[in-house]
C-alpha cells in the first residue's frame, strides 16, 4: 500500500530532500546528540524489556498489559523510524534524505502517533471498566475484545494518515529542499511547496482535532467517573489503590499529548520559519514518550516491577 502512495508521478516532486538539523545551533550538534543518544538508548531498551516480559510472563496476559505491550510496540517503531536519522545528522552532517525516505518516515511517524493515541484511548478504557465495573471486567474486556480494539487502533491510525504522503507528493517543490527539522513531519514538507496547500493544511488541522481533542476528551470523560467512583471507596486502602493503578497512565498522558499539544500550536500558527524551540519542542514530542514510558510503568506498575526484579535476582544466582 505505502509503495503504491510513494510511486513516482510528478516530476515536481524532489529526488531529494535536506534535513536543517537544529537552526542556530549546528555547531553545538554533538553535544546535543549525546541526550539524544541516551532517550534512544532508554527507548529501545526500556520497551524492548516490557515487551519480552509481557511475551514471556504469564501472569502479564491481561487487558492491562496487552494495551501496554502494544503502546511499547508504537512507542519502540517511533523510535527507529526518527532516532537514527537524526543522530547521523548531529554526527555525520547526513543532511540529505531520499524523496522515499521521506514519505515513508512521514508515514510511520503520523500513523504510529495516531495509534499511540488510539492505545491510550484504549487503556483508559480498561481503567474504567476495572474500577468502575470490576465484577464484570473480565466477561467485557474479553481477549476476542481486547483485540478487537487493538485492531481498530491499528486500522484509524493508518485510515487517517496514510494520505498524508500523497498529499504531500502532489504537490510542487520550486523552491528550496531543506525542511528545518530532523524529521520528514507533514506540514514542514508542504510549507517547501509554491503552489495551493489549502487541502494538505485543512486535512491536517481536522486529523490533529479528531485525534488530539477527540481522544483528550474521550480519556478526560473516563478518567471523570473514575475520580468519581473512587471518591465513594469505603476506605482509604482502597482510594489509594485505585489511584496508584490510574497514576502511570496519567504520567503517560502528560508525556505525550502535553509537547503534542504545543508543537501543533506552533507548528499551525508560529513564526513561519522553523526556531530551535519550536524544532527541539517537535523532537521532544517524538522522543519522551518512548524514552520515559517503559520507566514510568516499570516503577508505578506493581506487577512489571515484580517480574523485572525476580529477571534480575534469577540473573545474579545463576550467570549462565
Amino acid at each position: 500500500m505505502i509503495t503504491i502512495i510513494l510511486s513516482n508521478n510528478s516530476h515536481h516532486f524532489p529526488h531529494t530532500f535536506f534535513l536543517a538539523g537544529i537552526p542556530g545551533l549546528t555547531a553545538a550538534h554533538i553535544w546535543i546528540s549525546l541526550p539524544f543518544c541516551f532517550m534512544f538508548f532508554l527507548a529501545v531498551t526500556g520497551n524492548g524489556v516490557l515487551l519480552f516480559l509481557i511475551r514471556t510472563e504469564h501472569s502479564l496476559h491481561q487487558p492491562m498489559f496487552f494495551f501496554l505491550a502494544m503502546l511499547s510496540f508504537v512507542d519502540l517503531v517511533l523510535s527507529l523510524s526518527t532516532l537514527p536519522k537524526m543522530l547521523a545528522i548531529f554526527w555525520f552532517g547526513a543532511t540529505a534524505i531520499s524523496s522515499h525516505s521521506c514519505l515513508s518516515q512521514m508515514f510511520f511517524i503520523h500513523a504510529f502517533s495516531a495509534m499511540e493515541s488510539g492505545v491510550l484511548v484504549a487503556m483508559a478504557v480498561d481503567r474504567f471498566v476495572a474500577i468502575c465495573n470490576p465484577l464484570h471486567y473480565a466477561t467485557i474486556l474479553t481477549p476476542v475484545v481486547v483485540a478487537k480494539i487493538g485492531g481498530l487502533v491499528v486500522l484509524r491510525g493508518v485510515g487517517l494518515t496514510i494520505s498524508f504522503p500523497s498529499l504531500a507528493r502532489r504537490l510542487s517543490y520550486c523552491g528550496s529542499h531543506t525542511i528545518a527539522y530532523t524529521y520528514c513531519e507533514h506540514m514542514a514538507v508542504v510549507k517547501l511547496a509554491c503552489g495551493a496547500t489549502t487541502v494538505d493544511n485543512l486535512y491536517a488541522f481536522a486529523v490533529a482535532i479528531f485525534l488530539g481533542v477527540g481522544d483528550v476528551a474521550f480519556i478526560a470523560y473516563s478518567y471523570g467517573h473514575i475520580v468519581r467512583t473512587v471518591i465513594h471507596f469505603p476506605s482509604p486502602e482502597a482510594r489509594a489503590k485505585a489511584g496508584s493503578t490510574c497514576t502511570a497512565h496519567v504520567c503517560v498522558i502528560l508525556f505525550f499529548y502535553g509537547p503534542g499539544f504545543l508543537s501543533v500550536v506552533m507548528q499551525r500558527f508560529g513564526p513561519p520559519t522553523a526556531s530551535a524551540a519550536k524544532v527541539i519542542l517537535a523532537n521532544l514530542y517524538l522522543l519522551f514518550p518512548p524514552a520515559l514510558d517503559p520507566i514510568v510503568y516499570g516503577v508505578k506498575t506493581k506487577q512489571i516491577r515484580e517480574q523485572l526484579l525476580k529477571r534480575l535476582r534469577t540473573k545474579q544466582i545463576d550467570p549462565t
